[in-house]
């Protein structure tokens, strides 16, 4: 059985060069990336929520005073219920 070269290419001697001369065509148009607002917003949302994600859920000390407040008969009283009901109707936008 006689195996034939398939093509130019020599096995037995080493390759020749491709006859580049190493130079870069002045007139090549370089590549480039342009992102869309769209994508940008999503890339800092996705950010902001990996932030958010990171970050403690409870204020322990925080809720130990609002629960020390609650509990004071003291603190509730009409100035501090009108003001809640105007954060409350602010948060809703009426």
């Amino acid at each position: 059985m006689t195996i034939d070269r398939i093509g130019s290419i020599d096995p037995i001697q080493p390759g020749k060069k491709t006859g580049r001369t190493g130079q870069v065509n002045e007139n090549a148009k370089t590549d480039s990336i342009t992102l869309s607002s769209e994508a940008l917003e999503k890339g800092d949302l996705y950010q902001a929520i990996e932030i958010v994600s990171s970050a403690d859920d409870v204020r322990v000390d925080r809720v130990e005073e609002l629960k020390k407040k609650i509990n004071d008969p003291s603190y509730i009283n009409e100035k501090i219920i009108q003001a809640t009901a105007d954060k409350i109707i602010d948060a809703f936008g009426l």
